[in-house]
């Protein structure tokens, strides 16, 4: 049976969660929203945007509301694989090697302007991203749970980048963009901060073990068989669409499913609508497919993917 889960205690501390930072992050509500449902999918998240328009602050701010261990990353040309994983270090009075782990090992890894870091080290995230787990000297170390990465990225062309690859953008569940605040809010942002930073303020008002349960929440919800088919259809037509050189794959198609049962999870439901495939669509797909113009920037891309959703009948 259908039933709603507005009354969940779990839900309205993530109401609370939400609230708060939209006290923090002026004008944005569905930026926070589409993170908060990244966050109940158990994803990763990539914000693109110039820089200054608050991509750190607001991952700072979730880590504080959330009682989660961060670990913070500033990425640059000459950051080292080590430098985010860890070493062993030779401890010379018991002449034995000794891990010293990186600032992975957490619950919500920020990776400052992931693309100027060096491909080399780019991929040194993605063993973490899809298993949770990391390689190093040959051992396998397990992450903390929850895991996830939110990584910031300045937009492609400017100077120092190194653009991610398909296979490190598709570790990521959303990809999305801050943009500008109105003038309205940034006029609100500039006086709330003539005395104190309102992000340090900020204090939990939800525990990790209470994060976890709505993550396990979010992939309970359940799924009919028409929307699936509705889900399948849309990617399908990626496939064949010919402004695409490579479209979405099976395993966006899963994505796309774990970002809609969390975006339902979110609005209080224990069911997924049409309506949380077509507000997921296009920042769970647009970054897993390929324009046959290398040149094509990726709001095009995502405009395209709107197209594709629209085109498709919504079962009844």
């Amino acid at each position: 049976m259908k039933a709603a889960i507005t009354d969940d205690p779990r839900l309205a501390k993530l109401d609370l969660v939400r609230q708060k930072l939209r006290g923090v992050i002026r004008g944005k509500d569905a930026v926070i929203d589409s993170i908060l449902t990244a966050i109940l999918a158990g994803g990763s998240l990539l914000i693109e945007d110039v820089p200054g328009v608050g991509k750190t602050t607001l991952a700072k701010s979730i880590a504080a509301l959330i009682d989660l261990d961060f670990g913070r990353v500033q990425c640059t040309p000459d950051l080292l694989p080590a430098d985010i994983l860890g070493s062993s270090i030779f401890q010379p009075a018991t002449n034995k090697f000794e891990f010293r782990a990186g600032p992975i090992f957490c619950n919500l890894l920020i990776a400052d302007e992931i693309n100027r870091a060096s491909p080399r080290t780019q991929s040194a995230l993605l063993e973490a991203m899809a298993e949770s787990q990391v390689t190093i000297d040959g051992e396998c170390y397990k992450l903390n749970q929850p895991f996830l990465v939110i990584a910031t990225q300045n937009p492609s062309g400017f100077e120092g980048t190194f653009p991610l690859p398909e296979s490190q953008l598709d570790r990521f569940l959303l990809r999305l963009a801050m943009d500008y605040p109105d003038s309205s809010s940034e006029v609100e942002m500039l006086l709330d901060r003539t005395s104190d930073d309102p992000h340090s303020a900020l204090k939990p008002v939800m525990n990790r073990d209470e994060l976890i349960e709505l993550q396990a929440m979010a992939r309970a919800a359940t799924v009919d068989r028409k929307v699936a088919e509705y889900l399948v259809e849309i990617v399908s037509l990626t496939r064949v669409d010919s402004r695409l050189r490579i479209g979405c794959s099976p395993r966006g198609s899963k994505m796309l499913l774990r970002a809609a049962q969390a975006h339902a999870v979110l609005r209080g439901r224990g069911f997924v609508m049409p309506d949380d495939i077509q507000a997921m669509a296009e920042l769970t797909i647009a970054h897993r497919v390929s324009p046959r113009s290398a040149s094509m920037p990726h709001r095009e891309t995502a405009m395209i993917i709107r197209e594709l959703v629209d085109q498709v009948e919504v079962p009844v």
